[in-house]
């Protein structure tokens, strides 16, 4: 069979008639379309004058820039995005008038911009980025800096609205884009900052602690792959020539890419998938006209690409195939079929979960899909207010988690036809965190917890319908951090903290309610486990007996009985999901903690005792996060 859903570096795969007939060849994403980096607005430093040039230069090929056309009115200090048919730029400064104007021109056809419409403030020194329907424009000066983040649809001329506020009101800086999440990274506010901000593209709100620059700054340039954002010079103490990277689907601090050709403020940068392209800039109050190119997946310096027509800086640059751009990535995994149906059974969600030991943890969720070895990708990010680490549950169509640390009542849901943000579902019967969650197509029911106390507390919600969890029953004693197991009748807590490790397995028949019974006994007693499971088995793997351990061992759901031993995981660790994760045949154990944070994913087929074997990686190093799928044995 052919691979998966092509993109836009490799034709050969299963492509629908009705997406080849969309025009899509001419909107660049056909493997052999060249992509355009376009370069508007600018000031020359002799004589001192905005510009209104705006510049292009083919990405794939190595030259000098051309003329494209005009903007409406010469400034300098913009912002500048785009997607496959349309570069938008946005405000900016000409001779001490602000302005709020947006341009366009369609980036196949040379010519003069139109007007689109405005921001909702004028401003200069603001920035912008764009998936391949909004253009986002964030941070100002106007005349102090600002903190406005507003967007338009790029198919729709129109002014912009309101989208949220960045974490810090600055100037100067530069931004880049995935698909889904935007990148907002330096500035001046007052003096030059490391500070990178994201938000999601396709929701509102306010910025995001992303992480940090390797060096605090203002003026730099930045663009992206579909997976990772460059960010080239800048000004902090002095001129620089960092190349910064950052990878956009995790969280964490830049790192050096290697430098520039020479140090520079005030330059602009595009990029295809592959390369990125820094022009212009300013050293000691001389506009320049160089060009640099690097190649993005890799690390090194810059090198020469070719010459602006005119030298000059304060422009901004962008593309028909930036990062933002990559709707056709490859769909591994990913949420739908070639044929655009939901691949149904086969998706695992992770939320949240601690990146570290005084609690910090990631805002996101991320996702696999359980048949396709290869690492997590975005799914979108935690409700508000959310802790770090959570208990989760699923159905054929959506993913339940509760029971957050620290010790909170809140219940939230993502739906896993639809990649987004989580959203509320109701509260538990107490606050608690740590308890066990098992679930069949129509409950789901949470077992246990602590407070920090261990309680016996079950309780349980009808997925389909959000609203408050309702008393179940008790355990057979308080006990949290339990395995989970499942059948589509039988749900297993196995293990846990009382808060001694106990081997103790306790059962319940998910479809009535009343208190849990006794089932069996682990090996020997443990808490923290990971859980996988299929229509007959239960998998339990790692944990804390009271050191960590690497072992599995698995009962027959159906049978009340002792655990039997499966092999082991890649490496010793606990706390690798809270959670089913499986579809009917494989089971994923997902991250952990052994004794610093890891990213590794691994996996089992469920019917055949045996080690686990790589996988691939989640996002970040990361334990305790809820784990839901929509394939589980208890489906």
């Amino acid at each position: 069979m052919a691979t998966s859903y092509p993109d836009k570096t490799n034709a050969r795969g299963i492509w629908k008639i009705s997406d080849i007939t969309k025009n899509k060849k001419t909107e660049g994403t056909w493997p052999n379309a060249g992509v355009r980096a376009l370069i508007g607005g600018g000031n020359r430093s002799s004589p001192g004058a905005s510009q209104n040039i705006i510049e292009s230069v083919i990405i794939n090929v190595l030259g000098d820039a051309t003329d494209f056309g005009d903007l409406s009115i010469a400034r300098d200090n913009l912002g500048g995005t785009g997607n496959h048919t349309r570069a938008l730029w946005s405000g900016g400064h000409n001779a001490g008038t602000t302005y709020n104007t947006i341009d366009y021109v369609t980036s196949s056809t040379l010519g003069n911009a139109a007007d689109f419409g405005d921001l909702t403030v004028a401003r200069r020194q603001t920035n912008a980025l764009a998936n391949n329907t909004r253009g986002v424009f964030a941070g100002s000066r106007q005349p102090g800096a600002g903190n406005v983040i507003d967007y338009v649809t790029i198919a729709s001329i129109g002014d912009a609205v309101d989208f949220g506020d960045l974490t810090v009101a600055r100037w100067g800086t530069s931004t880049f884009s995935s698909s889904t999440r935007g990148i907002v990274a330096g500035g001046y506010s007052p003096g030059a900052l490391n500070t990178i901000d994201f938000v999601n593209i396709a929701s509102t709100g306010d910025a995001i602690d992303f992480g940090d620059l390797s060096l605090a700054r203002y003026g730099p340039a930045a663009t992206s792959s579909s997976t990772r954002g460059v960010i080239h010079g800048g000004f902090g103490s002095d001129y620089s020539d960092v190349i910064d990277y950052v990878t956009m689907s995790s969280h964490g601090n830049a790192v050096d890419f290697g430098n520039l050709t020479a140090a520079r403020v005030s330059l602009s940068a595009a990029a295809n998938q592959t390369r990125a392209v820094a022009a212009g800039g300013d050293i000691s109050d001389a506009s320049q006209n160089v060009i640099d190119y690097i190649t993005i997946a890799s690390t090194g310096n810059s090198t020469d690409f070719g010459d602006l027509t005119v030298a000059t800086h304060a422009h901004h640059g962008t593309s028909n195939g930036h990062g933002g751009l990559a709707e056709f990535d490859p769909r591994v995994p990913e949420l739908y079929s070639p044929t655009g149906k939901v691949v149904t059974g086969d998706l695992c969600v992770t939320y949240g979960g601690a990146t570290d030991t005084s609690g910090t943890g990631t805002t996101g969720t991320g996702f696999i899909q359980v048949s396709t070895l290869g690492s997590e990708a975005i799914f979108g990010t935690l409700k508000s207010g959310d802790g770090t680490g959570c208990t989760g549950l699923g159905s054929f169509t959506r993913g339940v988690f509760g029971t957050h640390t620290p010790a909170q009542a809140n219940i939230d849901y993502i739906t896993f036809s639809t990649k987004g943000n989580a959203a509320d579902f109701g509260d538990s019967t107490n606050n608690r965190f740590s308890a066990s969650g098992v679930s069949n197509n129509t409950r789901g029911v949470f077992m246990g917890g602590a407070t920090p106390t261990r309680v016996n507390v079950i309780d349980y919600i009808t997925i389909a319908s959000a609203g408050d969890a309702a008393d179940f029953g008790d355990l057979t004693a308080g006990t949290a951090a339990g395995a989970e197991g499942a059948s589509n009748t039988r749900g297993l807590m196995l293990g846990g903290s009382t808060p001694s490790n106990v081997n103790v397995i306790q059962y319940i028949t998910i479809g009535s309610t009343g208190n849990a019974t006794d089932f069996g006994d682990l090996s020997a007693a443990r808490q923290s486990s990971g859980s996988a499971n299929s229509t007959t088995r239960s998998v339990i793997g790692g944990g804390i007996e009271p050191s960590l351990v690497n072992t599995m061992e698995y009962v027959t759901t159906g049978s009340t009985g002792n655990t039997t031993d499966f092999g082991n995981l890649t490496a010793t660790r606990r706390n690798p999901g809270n959670g089913l994760g499986s579809n009917s045949t494989r089971g994923v154990f997902l991250g952990g903690y052994e004794p610093t944070f890891v990213k590794t994913i691994d996996y089992i087929t469920i019917a055949s005792a045996g080690d686990a074997a790589d996988f691939g990686d989640m996002i970040g190093a990361e334990a305790d996060a809820g784990i839901a799928s929509n394939g589980h044995g208890g489906l």
